[in-house]
């Protein structure tokens, strides 16, 4: 089963208890503390584009890839509301490729959980250093394991709306730290019924030292960890974490080649 097909378009609809503004300022006070006010800005997994629009307000050429067609689809119709020049590419963040380096690198609403092969969140940490600039800022949340088992593993979420209903069921593969959505959407048509599709999501969780010791590898340096989109210090006890990485230098002492695996080297060569 596709994981947002159809779910794409009522996304925004059910996603409407996630505060994205207040995320974006977070976002946006971490950049311009940095020294980052302007310039080019990566968001991964940019979904819808709400977070991408708002970065756009306030002054970044923004650039948002995800691997949903649908999704970028609704991210485009906001665009072209918007009227900002927002370059959007459907690529596999797992395997993205850019013409040139950014400032920074944003992801948000747990989209590095998705990635759910260390090997491979390793190999998005590396590509993504490949691509900041000397100094530049990545960016990013995780839902902790945590929240995972103790949350809302093996719990059923549901929700009835005038657009539509949902049925979310979790469960929680402890040996893995593995959580799979079940989601089955009712959505209705123009003859008044409602039809039915079912999306799975799978997503994994990582303890803050895997992921700081990902980062490190991948020749970032480990800024800081919160719990999310605060300044408090952020612990396996928190639901959601945000990660602050920096790029340090790319030089002969650390030559960033190495970093990087084998199939991701042919972009900068």
């Amino acid at each position: 089963m596709e994981a947002y097909g159809r779910f794409a378009g009522v996304y925004d609809i059910f996603m409407d208890n996630v505060n994205y503004g207040e995320w974006t300022d977070y976002i946006i006070e971490a950049l311009v503390q940095d020294g980052i006010k302007d310039g080019l800005v990566l968001e991964l997994g940019c979904g819808t584009g709400t977070v991408t629009e708002m970065l756009a307000d306030a002054g970044y050429d923004m650039i948002g890839i995800d691997n949903s067609e649908e999704m970028l689809a609704e991210a485009m119709e906001k665009r072209a509301e918007s009227g900002h020049d927002i370059l959007y590419l459907l690529q596999d963040m797992q395997d993205f490729e850019l013409y040139g380096t950014v400032r920074a690198v944003v992801s948000v609403c747990d989209s590095m959980n998705y990635v759910t092969e260390p090997e491979d969140l390793e190999y998005v940490f590396a590509l993504v250093n490949n691509y900041l600039d000397p100094g530049g800022l990545f960016i990013f949340d995780m839902n902790t394991i945590h929240k995972y088992r103790d949350v809302i593993g093996d719990r059923t979420i549901a929700e009835d709306r005038e657009d539509g209903s949902f049925i979310w069921e979790n469960s929680y593969d402890s040996e893995n730290a593995l959580n799979v959505y079940e989601l089955a959407l009712f959505l209705p048509r123009e003859d008044g019924l409602y039809e039915k599709c079912e999306e799975e999501h799978v997503q994994k969780a990582y303890s803050i030292e895997a992921v700081k010791a990902m980062i490190t590898k991948a020749g970032m340096e480990l800024v800081a960890v919160y719990d999310a989109y605060t300044h408090t210090p952020g612990d396996e006890n928190c639901e959601r974490l945000t990660f602050i990485a920096k790029e340090h230098g790319k030089s002969a002492e650390n030559d960033y080649h190495g970093n990087i695996p084998e199939r991701a080297r042919h972009i900068e060569e």
